[in-house]
C-alpha cells in the first residue's frame, strides 16, 4: 500500500508507491513548490531595511555682535564732555585783559599831534622859508608814529588808525618823490585833509 507521512506542516515531498512483484519500493520525489509557497518564501527572504538612525541637528546660536563703534565713540564723547565741564567749572573765568587806559591815552595824544603837524605843514605857502624844516619834522613824526603803532594788533581795526596811516603814506610818498619844497596838488591835498578830519572824529569816539 501507499506509505506517506502525514503532518500538519505543508508537505515538502510527494510520495509515490511503486509496487514490484518482488518487493515494495518507496521512492520520494521532491515536491514542486506552488506559487503561494514561492511568494511566501520570497517574502520571508526579503531583507529588512536598516534601522532608521535619528539625525541629530546641533543648533548653534550666532555670537552676539560687538557693540557698534559709534556707541563707543558717543560714550567717550559724553565722558570727555562731562570731564571738560567739571574742569571748566573748577577753573575761574579768565576774561581777556583789555587795553590799559594809559595806552589808549598815549595813542590818542600821539595821533592828535601827528594830525596837527599834517595840517600845519600842508597849510604853509610854498614861498615860506620854513617849509623844508616843517616837512622834515612831519616826516620824522610820521615815521615814529607808524613804527610805534603799526604792529599793535588791537589798533589795526580802529578807523582812526586806518585813516591816519593812509594820509601819512600819501604825504611821505609825495615829498620823497618831489622833494620837501614841492607843493602837494590840490586834489590830493583835499583828500589828505579829509582823512585827517575823519580820523580825528573816530579818535574822539574811541575808534
Amino acid at each position: 500500500g501507499d506509505t506517506c507521512q502525514k503532518s500538519n506542516t505543508p508537505p515538502q515531498n510527494i510520495c509515490f508507491a511503486i509496487t514490484n512483484t518482488d518487493s515494495s519500493l518507496s521512492y520520494t520525489f521532491p515536491r514542486i513548490p506552488t506559487m503561494a509557497s514561492a511568494s511566501a518564501t520570497a517574502t520571508l527572504l526579503k531583507p529588512n531595511p536598516p534601522p532608521h538612525k535619528p539625525t541629530i541637528t546641533a543648533s548653534v546660536s550666532p555670537p552676539l555682535p560687538p557693540p557698534h563703534r559709534s556707541h563707543l565713540l558717543r560714550r567717550d564723547f559724553l565722558s570727555l564732555s562731562a570731564a571738560s565741564t567739571l574742569l571748566t567749572q573748577s577753573i575761574p573765568y579768565l576774561a581777556p585783559a583789555p587795553a590799559s587806559a594809559a595806552e589808549d591815552e598815549e595813542y590818542v595824544k600821539d595821533t592828535s599831534e601827528v594830525i596837527s603837524k599834517v595840517r600845519t605843514t600842508l597849510s604853509m605857502e610854498k614861498t615860506d622859508p620854513n617849509v623844508a624844516d616843517a616837512v622834515a619834522e612831519l616826516r620824522e613824526a610820521s615815521n615814529s608814529w607808524v613804527a610805534k603803532y603799526r604792529k599793535e594788533k588791537a589798533l589795526l581795526g580802529k578807523a582812526s588808525f586806518r585813516d591816519i596811516y593812509s594820509a601819512l603814506n600819501a604825504v611821505s610818498g609825495h615829498y620823497v618823490s618831489f622833494g620837501p619844497t614841492a607843493p602837494i596838488p590840490a586834489k590830493r591835498k583835499a583828500r589828505i585833509l579829509e582823512e585827517m578830519e575823519t580820523a580825528e572824529k573816530a579818535l574822539s569816539r574811541g575808534r
